[in-house]
């Protein structure tokens, strides 16, 4: 009886330290996706950035093509 629970306790012990390291793993893994996901995140701001500056141009370009022929008409 007390071999098998030296055996069963030994089984345990290493299955938490597998247990450990899987979690370990998964941990090092959620920092990395983490990151990434900030990465885009970051990415994703200076796109709509640019694309918002880009569209207030292009409505200040329309403004000054269209503002002299409204005053030309007058």
């Amino acid at each position: 009886m007390k071999q098998q629970l030296e055996q069963r306790l030994t089984e345990l012990k290493a299955e938490f330290t597998s247990g450990q390291q899987v979690l370990a793993d998964l941990e090092a893994k959620q920092v990395n996706v983490r990151t990434t996901l900030l990465r885009i995140q970051g990415a994703m701001q200076v796109i709509e950035e640019e694309l918002a500056k880009t569209e207030e141009d292009n409505h200040k370009s329309v403004e000054r093509i269209i503002e002299p022929e409204l005053i030309a008409s007058y």
